[in-house]
């Protein structure tokens, strides 16, 4: 098939755009013109020029295309400005399906997140039938995606088909804007490591990028599909990470209450602190989730936390930043 990207640039879709033309589809990848191109510079991709807040620029591109893989999101944390992921996520998703509604049978795979399934307070598993109960507004991440699938499940109403995939924290190689590498690094260097009450799934970016692909060829529309690993609590993380790392650490627990406080206020302080203080919203929640659904439905498998992990410390390693 003719494959149309978007966010094929990325993390997650530079992984994609890859697995996609090793099976043989044809790839056209929606850049920007200041978009970083080195993940994907040796592959033989179309580029078009243009935006997901532009639809114009969308129309054309996706005309020429059979089906689209919608990845587009802003890299790293940028918890500090809600307008722009809100932007990006919303209105990009927005516009992509407004324009595959223009097109006969254009199916669309919207790569949303786990975040947009659910979290909590103390740990709980999810899946693709638990309601979205999160109100917190400092969660902008969370609540775009989710409100993102909300016009993804509309536009199915409407006749177009598309498919939601949530993959869960994805790990791998070639994390340069340090989303998910960047709290191993926070682990692996600090002393005493800091932790709190929460947990996450850990999935690896091949297993991402499987899932996506079988989503587009076998997804049924309307539904969602987790792509999750094995659920770790944050301090099964940190000791899986310094467990590989050789590292004889102590690792202590500080209260929930404390690490929000703390975060929200020492950035305005301009004090320093020994991690990201913009992951914390959601490394002190639980998300926990079942993927039973895409291994029975897609056919996925997902490896070990420990796997992943390792081949993660590698490439940091390889790229000296640990």
């Amino acid at each position: 098939m003719k494959v149309f990207v978007t966010g094929g640039n990325g993390f997650i879709g530079s992984v994609v755009v890859r697995d996609l033309l090793t099976s043989g589809h044809n790839v056209v990848c929606l850049l920007r013109r200041t978009s970083r191109t080195e993940r994907i510079d040796d592959l033989g991709v179309r580029r078009v020029y243009g935006d997901v807040c532009d639809l114009p620029s969308l129309r054309s591109a996706m005309a020429e295309c059979e089906c689209t893989i919608h990845l587009a999101a802003p890299g790293g944390w940028f918890g500090d400005d809600p307008s722009m992921l809100r932007s990006v996520i919303v209105g990009g998703t927005r516009n992509v399906l407004e324009a595959a509604g223009e097109l006969e049978d254009h199916r669309v795979v919207v790569v949303s997140s786990t975040a947009a399934i659910n979290g909590s307070e103390q740990p709980r598993i999810f899946d693709e039938r638990s309601p979205f109960t999160l109100r917190d507004p400092v969660l902008t991440y969370a609540h775009a995606k989710h409100d993102a699938e909300l016009l993804a499940k509309a536009a199915c109403e409407r006749g177009v088909p598309a498919i939601i995939v949530n993959p869960a924290e994805v790990y791998g190689p070639d994390d340069t804007t340090l989303g998910t590498a960047g709290n191993l690094i926070d682990f692996a260097r600090s002393r005493p490591v800091l932790v709190c009450r929460g947990g996450t799934s850990v999935v690896h970016v091949q297993d991402v990028s499987a899932g996506i692909i079988k989503a587009l060829a076998r997804g049924q529309p309307g539904e969602r599909y987790i792509l999750g690993g094995e659920n770790l609590t944050i301090r099964e993380l940190a000791q899986l990470v310094l467990q590989l790392l050789g590292r004889r650490v102590p690792i202590v627990m500080i209260p929930r209450s404390w690490a929000r406080t703390v975060s929200r206020v020492a950035p305005r302080l301009g004090l320093p602190l020994p991690y990201d203080p913009r992951v914390v919203p959601y490394a002190t929640r639980y998300w926990f989730v079942d993927s039973t659904k895409a291994r029975r439905e897609l056919g996925v498998t997902f490896r070990g936390a420990r796997e992943t992990i390792a081949s993660t410390l590698e490439w940091l390693r390889h790229r000296t930043l640990l």
